[in-house]
């Protein structure tokens, strides 16, 4: 089985793993439609970075995943439904945890009842490993204890089980794909990577916050591969696989690395304003793949310094788009 022809939703599609998703399925031969965010700019995000030849072929439409009429009119008729809209920011979600509630949690139920209602072939839930809080066991299964350390944490476990609650409840044809620490060209200054790397190139001085915590990073490409194999792969409906690398990496190493490659050495400041509460920390994520292996066929390809080498040539010439907000990892 292959994406030629199948019609497909992303929604979400205008974020950053969901930009470079839309546009991998459009380059394999789906008829995809983008489900980006109203906005009265009439702004797609990051589908402007998808190369003109491609992006003519995506179909766009704006609204929120909060709009259930919206949603099940969106996905009528789709084959294959791919779930990344959700409010992500760990530092808003302390201050504003309705919202997230409603986007995270509300909007994957409109997206559940469409999916339903309309008989998708399946749904490809995107997850987070922030779900797990921080870890209790090295690598990390899909057995791993769910530990909700922030409101953000909190409102992507209750859309996981709201997913597992409709495969177990009507025997809806969804998997969960749960990506640890994603990083990559496109990525906005409030994760951790675009907020060094971007101070490295234009700040006299780097802020950051914990600087021993420990993430598994795994670059962009490889992530959208594991979620598109999840779109056609057979006998997965109904599991949680986990995507990562399996290599932990300190944020001080980070630091050292972005330092390398950018060529910027700085003064490196520890900032109490780019800390989370103590308790809602997540000191350390370490993936273990071994079920996206077996049932995916599927390896990262990229080393974190491959990677981290094609995301700084991204923010070097995108700099202007990347005005320091502060981060939680």
């Amino acid at each position: 089985m292959d994406f030629n022809s199948l019609k497909v939703v992303v929604t979400g599609a205008s974020g950053f793993i969901g930009s470079h998703l839309a546009e991998r399925l459009t380059i394999e031969g789906a008829d995809v439609r983008c489900f980006v965010k109203y906005n009265s700019r009439n702004s797609i995000g990051n589908l402007e970075y998808v190369e003109s030849a491609v992006r003519k072929n995506l179909k766009i439409t704006f609204g929120n995943v909060e709009d259930p009429i919206l949603v099940k009119r969106l996905i009528d008729g789709a084959d294959i439904v791919f779930h990344l809209a959700s409010l992500i920011g760990i530092p808003y979600s302390y201050i504003a945890n309705y919202s997230y509630v409603q986007t995270n949690v509300l909007g994957t139920l409109h997206v559940l009842q469409a999916c339903r209602e309309h008989s998708v072939s399946r749904l490809v839930h995107i997850s987070t490993s922030e779900v797990f809080g921080s870890g209790q066991y090295f690598p990390m299964d899909e057995l791993h204890p769910l530990n909700a350390q922030s409101p953000y944490a909190a409102s992507k476990i209750a859309a996981d089980k709201l997913v597992q609650s409709f495969i177990c409840s009507y025997d809806l044809p969804a998997v969960i794909i749960r990506p640890f620490n994603t990083f990559g060209p496109r990525q906005s200054s409030r994760a951790i990577i675009p907020s060094i790397v971007s101070q490295l190139f234009r700040d006299d001085e780097l802020h950051v916050g914990t600087l021993s915590a420990v993430r598994d990073f795994t670059f962009v490409d490889d992530i959208v591969s594991g979620i598109v194999a999840a779109g056609i792969r057979d006998q997965i409906l109904g599991e949680e696989i986990n995507l990562g690398t399996g290599r932990g990496v300190q944020i001080k190493e980070l630091v050292d690395k972005c330092v390398e490659i950018t060529g910027c050495q700085k003064k490196v400041r520890q900032t109490s304003e780019r800390l989370r509460p103590p308790k809602s920390e997540v000191m350390k994520l370490i993936c273990n793949a071994t079920k996206a292996r077996s049932l995916l066929d599927w390896s990262p390809s990229f080393t974190v310094e491959r990677g981290l080498v094609l995301t700084a040539s991204f923010i070097k010439n995108n700099l202007s788009s990347y005005q320091d907000v502060g981060f939680a990892i």
